[in-house]
Order: C-alpha cells, then structure tokens, then sequence
C-alpha cells in the first residue's frame, strides 16, 4: 500500500507555466506564451505557491519578479522540463532525435568543423526526409555555454575555457594557434621594423606589432591572451574586431598581425593571402571541449553525437 506522502503533487504543467512566467515577468505575457488563458496562468501559479507552501514572487505592479524561492527553484524545473521533453522526443524516431538535437558551437568550431560534423551525424538524412527543420547556435565561447547552463542547448562545442559551475566539461580536440601577417616583407603594424626571408618576428617587434584581437567572451581571445601575454607582457597596441573574418580581411589590409586557429587561417595562407610567421615563442595550442549540463539525461542522439567526437 503506498504512503499518501509518496504521490507526487506537482505537474511538469505547472513547472512550465512557473518558467514562463519567471522568464516572461507577467501572467499575460506568459498566456501569450503557452495556450492558456492570463486567469489559468494566474490559478496555476497559485496552486503551486500553495503546494510549496512559499511564494515563489515578489507583486511589483503588474509584474512578477522571482524571489529566492523562485530563484531556488528554477533551474530545477528546466532540469525537469527538459528530461520531460527528452521522453517525449524517445517516442520519435531516430532520424526526428537527431533533428531535435541542439546543438551550440564557438565560432571557430561552428565555421570550420562542425558542417563536417554534421554531415556525418546526420548521415544524408535531411535529403531523404520529406521535411525537415534543424539549427545550430553559433557565438562566442561565454554565450554557448552560458545558454547551454540554461537548458537551451543540449550540448556545446567550445573553444576556450568553461567557466560555468552547472556544466560538464570534456576535452575533444588539440588546436594549434598561429601568428599570421600579411604576405608583404614589411607592413605598417610592424612600426617600421622589417621583415626577412619566412617571415620571422623577434619578441620586440611582436610587442610592437598592432594586434588584431576577438571580443572578450571568445574563446579564441582567451587562448589568445593565455599563449601571448606571458611572453609579451600585454598588447602595447591593439584593434578588437568582432570575429575571425573581420580580422583575417584586417591583416590583409596590413592593419596588423593576429594569432587564431590553425583552422581559422589554412585556406587564406594556401590562398597566398596571408603568411604564417615563425617566433621564438613556444608552440601555442589549446584543447577544445564538449560541455552538457551536469544533471542532462542523454539520449540517444546525444550518445551518438558524443561518440563522433
């Protein structure tokens, strides 16, 4: 005979109703979420605040703003919410878990690796399907793991460093990182400096060199700094650019020099658009990785993504 304390009183309806409304700041903003009328959302949130037998908000107005309880609480019910739809997408086939996947990627790694990736994990099925609607996030190192800690992403690749608690964290692969300049013997960003023979820098002229650098939050900038500022002692002159094709086109306009992924620079170097330049630094490199959140339940999509990692 079960103990009337074993059945459980809340409903994953309500913990998504308690989400929206979290996430929204208003019971009508979060009926324009979910089908339901502002009265069900407003009943719902009540009903639960009075099962927990705490509030869950602080009325300022019209809005909803969560309290500690609230706080408390939420990443709990995303955890719930999406080991609820992960059920659900159980029921699908192979080819619709695969499709439901979401999938994030610093911009590196979304520009350069992953279409590949892809290709192989979803194995020509997107041909073959009479519809079919994926998407992948790609930003910066910072914003794929901070949305993968908030349940929007079920797996991240990422280039720097994790700094979320919440997350799980896997090496993957070995990345070199490397100077590039423009082909020309000399250019301005050297301060008036020469370069011979296969493009060699000495540690002065790389502290006098103007450095074309990613925003902080990149992955590839935190690398950056980690490799190059032990031995440079800081940047004396710099332009921050918002990605890596607006820096490789800065260095061919001979704006100055930059350090990025092997992966970033090969075809341009190939193209004898760029050259890369030899230092007397060590070689710079940096492990990728794969990040899920501690409490994910994997599914079998998840599995297989992992396993071609």
């Amino acid at each position: 005979m079960s103990n009337p304390s074993d059945i459980l009183r809340l409903s994953l309806r309500q913990l998504q109703i308690f989400v929206a409304v979290a996430e929204s700041g208003s019971t009508v903003a979060a009926s324009e979420r979910l089908p339901l009328s502002q009265s069900a959302i407003s009943a719902a949130v009540n009903e639960l605040e009075r099962l927990l037998s705490f509030p869950l908000f602080d009325r300022v107005g019209r809005r909803l703003q969560m309290n500690d309880n609230g706080r408390t609480l939420m990443p709990q019910a995303l955890a719930l919410l999406d080991g609820a739809a992960g059920i659900e997408r159980m029921a699908y086939d192979a080819d619709a878990q695969r499709r439901a996947l979401r999938i994030g990627a610093s911009t590196t790694i979304g520009s350069h690796v992953l279409p590949t990736l892809l290709a192989r994990f979803l194995a020509g099925q997107p041909q073959k399907a009479s519809d079919w609607k994926s998407s992948v996030a790609i930003s910066n190192t910072a914003a794929i793991c901070a949305r993968v800690a908030a349940w929007e992403l079920d797996i991240g690749l990422i280039e720097g460093p994790c700094h979320e608690a919440s997350l799980l964290v896997e090496p993957w692969l070995e990345d070199d990182l490397v100077v590039v300049m423009p082909v020309h013997a000399s250019c301005p960003s050297l301060a008036g400096h020469s370069v011979t023979g296969e493009a060699f820098l000495t540690i002065e002229q790389l502290r006098d060199a103007v450095w074309l650098l990613r925003e902080a939050g990149s992955g590839t900038r935190e690398s950056m700094d980690q490799a190059l500022l032990p031995f440079l002692g800081g940047y004396r002159r710099s332009i921050e650019l918002g990605n890596s094709q607006a820096i490789l086109h800065g260095v061919v306009a001979e704006l100055g020099l930059a350090c990025l992924s092997r992966w970033s620079v090969n075809d341009w170097v190939d193209a004898g658009r760029l050259q890369l330049v030899k230092t007397p630094l060590p070689r710079l490199t940096r492990r990728w990785h794969w990040v899920v959140h501690r409490d994910k339940q994997f599914t079998q999509a998840l599995r297989r993504l992992i396993d071609l990692l």
